[in-house]
């Protein structure tokens, strides 16, 4: 089988037990994990997040002009700062900038926008050219590079779903639905002779990876406790699980999860505000997890969607767009808005 298609296979375990012979515990390594290693969380908001409404150039009379029917009102947006606001679903993220802990980066994209959803998030993971296809992550190239040999928890994906980004040559990221029930059984044949095919032993690999990895996330969850409660969202079950490895010691390197629905070409003021509302609610929550445990300077979380949306709404909502901004959060900021206010004439 092609080595790609079979990191296909084995990478997602989405939840229940899977049954490996004993033996593939032979081919698991020890990892040192470090209180002191940082990480990244990464959140894609899938769908093309309206930019303009969440992060709100009011200061500019354009923003009203072109939006008539979609437009925040002035009033209402909160954490006003150099003719900026955010959407009044997102207290918690002004509350976080005026701590000195969130940065807004504006107006970012790529080259030569392609505005469909699919190629978008495609070109996001890859870091490739509008042209270019590539078949790792690049977050995936990071985590080969970053380690010797193949670390099974180097990357953490809570989806039901594998992610590009995080995919590389090595198995350094796990795909898993809920940490809880990824626990791996082991059969106890002891009769099972070893083979010396390089192909079984690569595979033996992989499936010792999973071994391994699943041991691991059992430890940090045992070791984690729970003091702050996360909202019922689907958000925000998984930002408490990351929270949970992080304070476990897991020490993956990166973490990363999405949100969806942001696609909002009609009933836009509705949906946004309860997507938004999603958004802070569970972000905050983590935030707030993380710095009452002391964690926070170890901790980026990185917030981005595929694209923006066009400035002039289309009576109902907005169609896709281009660049947008994104949200870095973390111990380690000083709450800057970098970039310039976007050009609405433009």
């Amino acid at each position: 089988m092609d080595r790609r298609k079979f990191f296909k296979l084995t990478g997602t375990y989405t939840g229940g037990s899977l049954l490996l012979p004993s033996f593939l515990h032979a081919f698991s390594t020890q990892n040192t994990f470090s209180l002191q290693e940082k990480s990244v969380i990464f959140i894609q908001l899938n769908g093309g997040n309206d930019g303009l409404n969440t992060f709100i150039p009011f200061d500019n009379p354009l923003y009203y002009d072109l939006r008539p029917n979609i437009g925040i009102a002035k009033d209402d947006i909160v954490g006003k700062t150099k003719g900026m606001g955010f959407h009044p679903a997102l207290k918690g993220f002004a509350t976080m900038q005026a701590a000195g802990h969130l940065s807004v980066i504006q107006n970012v994209g790529y080259p030569e926008p392609n505005r469909s959803h699919f190629r978008s998030q495609e070109i996001w993971q890859t870091g490739s050219a509008s042209s270019q296809y590539l078949n790792e992550g690049w977050l995936g190239r990071y985590l080969d590079a970053h380690y010797n040999e193949h670390h099974p928890t180097g990357g953490i994906n809570l989806d039901a779903i594998d992610n590009l980004a995080l995919k590389g040559i090595e198995p350094n990221s796990i795909t898993v639905k809920d940490p809880n029930r990824f626990k791996i059984r082991n059969t106890s044949d002891e009769n099972v002779q070893l083979s010396e095919n390089p192909q079984l032993d690569f595979v033996r690999k992989i499936a010792a990876s999973v071994v391994e990895g699943s041991d691991e996330i059992q430890k940090a969850l045992a070791k984690a406790k729970t003091e702050i409660s996360y909202p019922k969202t689907g958000l925000g079950k998984n930002l408490e699980w990351i929270g949970k490895l992080i304070k476990g010691n897991l020490n993956s390197k990166v973490y990363y999860t999405s949100l969806g629905s942001f696609d909002t070409h009609d009933n836009q003021l509705a949906l946004h505000k309860n997507k938004l509302s999603e958004l802070n609610d569970a972000v905050f929550t983590l935030y707030s997890d993380l710095k009452q445990a002391e964690l926070l300077p170890y901790v980026t979380v990185v917030v981005f969607s595929e694209f923006g949306r066009r400035v002039k709404d289309n009576g109902k909502g907005t169609d896709h767009g281009t660049a947008a901004p994104m949200f870095i959060i973390g111990g380690n900021n000083k709450g800057n808005i970098i970039g310039n206010n976007p050009n609405l004439a433009d």
